[in-house]
């Protein structure tokens, strides 16, 4: 009971802990700058160095795309400057310029037909908030909303990520950003107030019914991380943006600022830096963030199923009980525990509602907004609504993953990458780490060349060695060997299963 206990407590806490808004810079930071870089099996180290030009072009505001790998062998000229910090974020126009043909119920709804329901009673659907509320406020936005739908019984997650500025129908406010719905019922006395204002908003648009929510705010987040000794995130892509020197500074001070870099490779973060990890946006954009918080919220779920951890679960719970605002309560919880055996590291499908499925828009107002375009958003919901015999049959392959290149924690990036499109993972070491191409080991006794070919597909290494070596005793189908070759960079919206 004790293993199940602490896996839905701490597979609820992971889809909780999703962050919300950044603080921006509000002016330029003056020189001397420091940079902090991170080796791949390292936590980031502060390295002072002067900005380049060249620092601008790797480093720069960027689309929500993945950025490329930067090989840790890279230098920068240190004889140029720097581009002043963001004042704000880019908007959405600019990452995305194709403006969406606004449907005349973009201004004029009222109460308009939602959606067939697409969830029925085989799910719990929860809804995860992250708030920019602080403990002076009196009013709030919830800049991050992610929707959970749970198959306990089989074992399948889907997790949808919806943009804050999504322009939907929001009831008895009219067409509205989906991230003032939470505010509008607090404040209108609407019943359930703002989480009960969310779930009909959700339901009303999406066809989703909500069965449960929680709210997080900073502080708890970080005092959860820190209670289960950090987390190890595999970031795959390396990412730059703004951070506070430390996190007790004034974050209005522009002083207080510094260019912080992760990745690539699996990185410990302890709960400040996971908390910037999953907020900050200053130079990607809402989407990416949306995926950033995804591959927190996949890491904590897959610690949860690790064991070593079980002393802390008092502390964790008594974490989650005073920080989380939920009306899930414990004995919810621990209804779900006999289910916790049926989750493995390939459970988690991940869906993000970004272009095509949204498009920028500029309302009569001057307001630049995300404008739902429903048939692309029809078909990726009922996608994510829908449980997978696919996944289902992915499940079922096993693959171990080695690292036999020279750059440490590849095997856990590769394996995340595995994870996305389905694929249960192990990883093991390699007999040696000077690999210089990738090697895809097929004990199965089958040998079917269309699996192993989606397999290298997945992983981008298309020019893979393949070993056949059918054994029946195996206790994986597969190994991939990961050599220099590999690419760890990779779209997760790509992998969709």
């Amino acid at each position: 009971m004790k293993t199940s206990r602490f896996f839905i407590l701490t597979a609820l806490l992971a889809v909780f802990v999703s962050s919300c808004g950044t603080p921006t810079p509000q002016a330029q930071v003056p020189l001397p700058f420091v940079l902090i870089t991170s080796a791949p099996n390292s936590t980031a180290t502060p390295t002072p160095f002067q900005p380049s030009q060249a620092t601008a072009t790797l480093f720069g505001n960027s689309s929500d795309s993945a950025p490329q790998p930067i090989l840790p062998t890279e230098t920068l000229s240190p004889t140029l400057t720097l581009p002043a910090p963001p004042t704000a974020t880019a908007p959405i126009e600019q990452l995305f310029p194709t403006q969406a043909a606004p449907p005349p119920e973009a201004q004029t709804a009222t109460n308009p037909t939602p959606p067939p329901l697409l969830t029925d009673n085989e799910t719990i659907n929860f809804l995860l908030i992250g708030s920019d509320r602080r403990p002076t406020g009196t009013s709030h936005r919830t800049d991050t909303l992610l929707v959970a739908i749970v198959w306990y019984r089989e074992g399948q997650v889907s997790l949808i990520s919806i943009p804050r500025d999504t322009w939907l129908y929001i009831p008895t406010v009219g067409m509205q950003r989906i991230n003032t719905a939470y505010q509008s019922g607090e404040s209108g006395g609407y019943p359930g107030g703002g989480t009960g204002l969310l779930k009909d908003t959700i339901l009303q648009n999406f066809g989703i019914r909500i069965d449960h929510t929680a709210m997080v705010e900073f502080d708890g987040f970080r005092r959860i991380v820190d209670t289960l000794g950090g987390i190890d995130i595999p970031v795959s892509c390396p990412y730059t943006d703004w951070r506070l020197i430390s996190p007790e500074l004034d974050e209005n001070d522009e002083n207080n600022w510094w260019l912080y870099t992760v990745g690539p490779g699996q990185i410990h973060m302890d709960g400040d830096l996971a908390l910037w990890y999953a907020r900050s946006r200053s130079k990607s954009s809402d989407f990416d963030r949306g995926r950033r918080q995804q591959e927190v919220i996949r890491t904590l779920f897959q610690k949860a199923l690790q064991s070593g951890t079980f002393g802390k679960i008092p502390q964790l719970y008594n974490d989650f009980s005073s920080t989380v605002l939920t009306d899930m309560s414990l004995g919810d919880m621990l209804s779900l525990a006999p289910y916790a055996v049926n989750f493995t590291n390939a459970n988690i499908r991940s869906y993000y509602i970004r272009p095509p499925y949204v498009l920028p828009w500029t309302t009569p107002g001057g307001a630049a907004v995300l404008l739902p375009q429903q048939d692309e958003l029809n078909q990726l919901l009922i996608e994510a609504t829908t449980l997978s015999t696919f996944a289902s049959a992915r499940e079922t392959v096993t693959i171990d993953v080695q690292n036999g290149s020279h750059f440490d924690t590849m095997e856990s990036l590769a394996a995340s990458r595995l994870n996305y499109a389905g694929y249960e993972t192990t990883t093991s070491a390699a007999d040696n780490r000077e690999y210089a191409n990738s090697v895809l080991v097929d004990y199965t006794t089958g040998q079917d060349a269309n699996q192993r070919q989606t397999i290298i597909n997945v992983l981008g290494i298309y020019s893979a060695n393949v070993l056949s070596i059918p054994d029946p005793n195996s206790t994986t189908q597969y190994r991939v060997i990961i050599g220099s070759d590999y690419q760890a960079c990779f779209k997760p919206e790509d992998l969709s299963h």
